[in-house]
């Protein structure tokens, strides 16, 4: 590091200080490491990036991994045990990036330093330093000339006002009568999005926010408002044989202006290199910083074989829909494009998400082979491409096995910072798999900077029911209540809008009565809703009115058996209870197994004890209830419900102890204490 100027290496020196104190903390990622020393997350990447050749995340990995070196070497911790000290989850996942990092697995660190030549690595040190000092003399008279030039240009561009760097790829147009040509201008479309979301120092709209106006008679500034950007990208073409013809252009929002303009008429075969022309002279035209790493993703190309490649665009243009039949049609395409290139990475990681569609929530998983080995072909021959390592993370998801996706989702978001499809995952991901709150929440008013003014006013309702839901299980009831009812201006009709506020209209009023009546109103609306029967039952069961809890229970088993779905298992020592106190014992014995089953083996989340508790609570092992309950007393970042349904059958046999009453109060104090933490934080940045 001695060849970084002394400024940056404190800079440096301060990162690792920072990535130590938080060493066990599994959830300190790159954006805690970002708020920690006061910097927006994409110029962090950018320095880091700049300053090491690394991305904040193998920083931090780097980090984590010396110190588990230092740990194998000096202690008498085992691997597993080394693994949760340095904050990973997941052993199988340590032993990975240990060896990865070092060449060997981690049981081999302990024999390989007692065999270390310690007079050679200190000769090497001598010789080292030397270079180090000549390395340091050219790097600060560069520094000087950098800072001096730098100087030169601020001064002359004092006077310019800077505007934010933000920009909307506008739907393209098919200039042909052909329309089987529509998948190939969108997927110009799509390239040319993607491409500009791989540049940290630009925002970009989602393709999903733009849709919207594909067919609008509105004006650029009047889209340009309701997007809130600065830019706007537009095109129109059509493809005749071979030959492939686009117009494209670079508004300025404010004005209606044109910065720049270009007529392509090109072989298809040239059609990579037009896209990486267009997102750079794009680039270019409205200032945007782009680093060599950035650049190089621009300037990738996914297949040298053009058949492939259209069958590759029209299997995404169908997958991009997102439904079951449609995903299910875009596997041939995928297909024959690998048969084509048996290296095309984003073909075989755009399979892996077809299948993963396809087995969603489904208790039978028919397609787990299929996405292991199209998202290991995919890393095999891109692992620099953010879609490999979203294909990588379904594969961890598929078994359950959320810690040791996470990082996967996270390395995505560095490819391509501005990715609204990567920071809905990860909002997604916080909320349902590995639940964070305050995580959750900070992913969802990210995306909802990107997803504003979705393509219709239905897709714009759940941009803001999913904002409306991350804030309600933070404690923010009144705010939640008021992105609820945007969600609803939008549409009224939103089947799980009206769901969500009723649990927000309980936390005002803190009443069952009302709270079930509401939900049964929404469950009339469609009665397939296994989410709400559950919930139904669930409101039953707190009001100890076991008999209409057993009904919409049994309902909503019987469905989950039918349809085959594999979903909330957590729920079901509460439909235990249940069915014991109607006098169903084997069947209530048998939902009992199950939930531990699920508890032990499959629970990853942060309600692991707390769900332990529960259930040796009610087996009448109270010490082990209680010492589970004091391990999730030290828990952060769980959902608001835990404590807003404090009165749980489950716990009667202890309820009655001070030690569980000292137990809840501390539960519930660290719950509002982290609530105002939050809070603090969000107004500081104008989110609240």
């Amino acid at each position: 590091m001695s060849d970084i100027p002394a400024r940056d290496q404190k800079f440096i020196e301060q990162l690792r200080e920072t990535i130590e104190q938080h060493m066990s903390d599994e959830q300190f990622g790159v954006s805690e490491l970002a708020e920690a020393v006061g910097m927006s997350r994409s110029n962090l990447l950018r320095k880091i990036k700049k300053l090491l050749g690394l991305s904040v995340s193998q920083l931090i990995r780097q980090v984590r991994l010396e110190r588990a070196m230092e740990l194998l070497k000096d202690s008498e911790l085992n691997v597993s045990e080394v693994s949760f000290e340095v904050g990973f989850a997941s052993t199988s996942y340590f032993v990975k990036c240990f060896r990865e990092q070092y060449g060997y697995p981690p049981g081999e660190a302990q024999e390989r330093f007692q065999q270390e030549n310690t007079v050679a690595s200190v000769e090497l040190l001598t010789v080292s330093n030397r270079k180090r000092l000549i390395i340091g003399l050219v790097a600060l008279a560069l520094l000087a000339c950098v800072v001096f030039l730098f100087w030169k240009l601020s001064d002359a561009d004092q006077d310019l006002t800077e505007v934010e760097k933000s920009i909307a790829v506008l739907p393209f147009k098919n200039d042909s009568s052909d329309t089987t040509n529509v998948y190939f201008i969108n997927g110009l479309m799509e390239s040319t999005l993607n491409n500009l979301q791989k540049i940290g120092d630009l925002r970009v709209i989602s393709r999903t926010s733009s849709e919207k106006y594909r067919n609008s008679p509105k004006l650029i500034p009047e889209i340009a408002e309701e997007l809130n950007v600065n830019y706007f990208v537009e095109g129109s073409g059509q493809k005749i044989g071979d030959r492939i013809m686009l117009n494209i252009q670079l508004i300025e929002a404010s004005t209606d202006k044109q910065l720049w303009a270009e007529q392509y008429e090109r072989k298809a075969e040239d059609v990579f290199k037009m896209q990486q022309e267009i997102a750079s002279s794009i680039a270019s035209r409205i200032k945007v910083l782009i680093t060599p790493d950035e650049r190089e993703q621009i300037g990738k190309v996914p297949t040298q074989n053009l058949i492939a490649y259209d069958n590759f665009l029209k299997g995404i243009d169908l997958v991009i829909v997102g439904d079951k039949q449609k995903n299910m049609a875009a596997i041939p395409y995928f297909k024959k494009a690998i048969e084509l290139d048996k290296t095309f990475a984003y073909a075989y990681a755009s399979l892996a998400f077809a299948y993963y569609n396809l087995d969603l929530f489904m208790a039978d998983r028919q397609y787990i082979d299929e996405i292991d080995y199209n998202a290991e072909q995919a890393m095999k021959y891109d692992p620099e491409l953010a879609e490999s390592h979203i294909a990588m993370a379904f594969t961890h998801m598929q078994r359950m096995d959320y810690a040791g996706a996470l990082p996967y989702l996270e390395q995505a978001l560095e490819y391509k910072p501005n990715s609204a499809s990567v920071i809905n995952l990860l909002s997604d991901f916080y909320a349902n798999y590995l639940p964070n709150t305050e995580k959750y929440l900070e992913y969802a008013l990210l995306g909802i900077q990107l997803n504003v003014n979705a393509n219709d006013s239905s897709t714009t309702s759940y941009i803001y029911l999913h904002l409306c839901n991350a804030l309600i299980q933070t404690g923010f009831v009144d705010e939640a209540l008021y992105y609820a009812d945007r969600s609803l201006d939008y549409n009224p009709q939103n089947p799980f809008t009206n769901y969500v506020r009723a649990f927000m209209l309980y936390a005002k009023e803190k009443d069952y009565e009302k709270l079930r009546s509401r939900l049964i109103t929404e469950w009339k609306k469609d009665t397939t809703r296994l989410d709400i029967l559950q919930e139904i039952g669930k409101v039953s069961y707190f009001m100890r009115d076991y008999e209409t809890a057993h009904e919409y229970y049994s309902l909503f088993l019987d469905m989950r058996d039918q349809m085959h779905l594999d979903i909330y298992r957590y729920e079901q020592a509460k439909i235990a209870v249940v069915f014991d106190e109607v006098g169903e014992h084997e069947k209530a014995q048998s939902l009992l197994k199950g939930y531990l089953d699920f508890t032990l083996y499959a629970d990853n989340s942060v309600y692991k004890e707390a769900n332990l508790a529960v259930y040796y609570a009610y087996t009448g092992e109270e010490e082990k209830a209680m010492e589970h309950l004091e391990t999730f007393s030290r828990v952060e970042n769980f959902q608001y419900w835990l404590i807003l349904f404090d009165h749980d059958p489950l716990f009667d046999s202890i309820s009655d102890r001070p030690e569980f009453q000292a137990a809840w109060t501390r539960i519930k104090n660290k719950f509002w204490s982290d609530h105002e933490r939050l809070k603090t934080q969000l107004r500081e940045k104008g989110l609240l």
